[in-house]
């Protein structure tokens, strides 16, 4: 594993740029994305805690003044990547950016947990760096709960599917069904890099173009969106990261002392919010965390990846955990099979090539191994981390995996992006774990 380590360190090197961001992968992914920094700092702590502090540093250095902090932040132009800054004309919010370009959503909000892990890898010397930034990310909680959370549950909406994370998840496919957006022209630059057969086709980007639109035409104001837009989704692993994230910033301030106004606040907010998780995206049939359509006031019935991340952030009790893990092994175990696709093998929408219609993610797997570990159930934990070692050993440091172990396709089940940067990251801080 030494030479494997030191080819992740490598990756991450060699992505690095000389703004003080590193992006996910040459060619394919030219800027800095917002939870691809988050991971890649964890794995930048374990070795040069410079580089970690710089990948958040410069982060929140583009955070807009309302506590909004974009999924992409342009600090560079680059003709290999669309949409890029000039399609999304961030400058439309009057509270945007006046530094960074950028787009007009976000995604998972990892920073918090990021900032107590590097804290808890580097030590007390990270104190200074929690003290000048938690703020910050305080901010972007803050933000979350005051602007996206429209039924006052402690559940904040995303409006396009960017936002989760999980770009093209066949979870998605019964809204785009509700749509019938333009025809746009344009050139993706996606599919020079990566076989088309592994992205999203050429209508569903006339799909999240078309949301984008909208949300340009009301200047990226939230309520307007949400009052507008056709894609309104309570998210299970969002919200599971934003409740995972509250609980590192609340031991965090406590740490740091005088700062009871803003426990208080976030400890009232995680309250709410895990009670909701449990009454309103719990699906007792299906044995999961699911999506709620905000559109139509109903659950979308599909198990994924992210219906495992709630384990991460502690919300289930130990028996609706039980129910997790079993629901787990049943769909998504088997000797055949590595742990965790993104998406039901055993549902007719799965592909095991297509992005995130159910390759296996090294982020996901790095949540949920987490999550397990969580409720003590040590065995699927250890399954989980060693297949995800598995992969990267035999395949490299790709941007996801065939789940598929007798994979029929290729000799080679890794897919996407090559030398991707948290696939690295995550594949030191594994290691780094089951050492400790």
């Amino acid at each position: 594993m030494e030479e494997l380590i030191d080819r992740a360190k490598q990756v991450l090197e060699n992505n690095f740029q000389d703004r003080g961001f590193t992006i996910p992968s040459k060619g394919l992914y030219p800027f800095q994305w917002k939870w691809d920094s988050g991971f890649i700092a964890l794995g930048y702590a374990h070795y040069d805690v410079k580089k970690a502090k710089k990948e958040i540093q410069t982060l929140l250095d583009a955070q807009w003044d309302n506590g909004f902090i974009p999924h992409i932040v342009f600090h560079n132009d680059s003709d290999t990547y669309f949409p890029g800054p000039d399609f999304h004309l961030s400058h439309l919010h009057p509270q945007s950016s006046k530094k960074f370009r950028s787009t007009g959503m976000t995604q998972p909000p990892v920073t918090g947990f990021v900032l107590e892990l590097m804290h808890e890898i580097v030590g007390d010397e990270m104190l200074d760096f929690v003290k000048k930034y938690i703020d910050k990310i305080y901010d972007n909680h803050v933000y979350f709960y005051e602007n996206r959370d429209v039924n006052q549950d402690g559940l904040v909406y995303i409006y396009h599917n960017w936002e989760s994370g999980t770009d093209n998840s066949p979870i998605w496919d019964d809204i785009w069904e509700t749509m019938n957006p333009p025809e746009y022209t344009f050139e993706r630059r996606d599919t020079t890099h990566v076989d088309p057969a592994q992205r999203p086709s050429k209508r569903e980007y006339d799909h999240y173009l078309h949301i984008i639109e909208i949300a340009k035409a009301h200047n990226y104001d939230d309520a307007k969106i949400a009052a507008h837009s056709p894609f309104l989704v309570l998210d299970p692993l969002f919200n599971a990261i934003l409740i995972r994230s509250n609980e590192s910033l609340i031991r965090l301030y406590e740490l740091l002392g005088n700062n009871e106004d803003k426990i208080k606040y976030l400890k009232e907010k995680q309250e709410k919010s895990i009670q909701s998780m449990n009454a309103k995206l719990f699906n007792e049939s299906l044995g999961a965390y699911v999506h709620y359509d905000l559109r139509n006031n109903a659950q979308i019935p599909y198990v994924c990846s992210s219906s495992f991340a709630p384990l991460f952030g502690g919300i289930p009790d130990a028996s609706r955990a039980e129910v997790l893990k079993n629901t787990m092994q049943l769909k998504f175990g088997g000797d055949n099979k590595y742990l965790c696709a993104s998406f039901d093998p055993t549902n007719d929408r799965f592909n095991p090539r297509k992005y995130w219609r159910g390759p296996v993610w090294i982020n996901m797997n790095w949540m949920i191994y987490h999550g397990l570990l969580r409720y003590n159930f040590h065995e699927m934990a250890e399954q989980i981390r060693k297949d995800s070692l598995e992969l990267i050993s035999k395949f490299g440091f790709y941007e996801y995996f065939d789940c598929r172990k007798d994979n029929p396709d290729t000799e080679n089940s890794g897919y996407g992006g090559n030398n991707f940067s948290w696939s690295a990251a995550l594949f030191i801080d594994m290691l780094s774990s089951a050492k400790n």
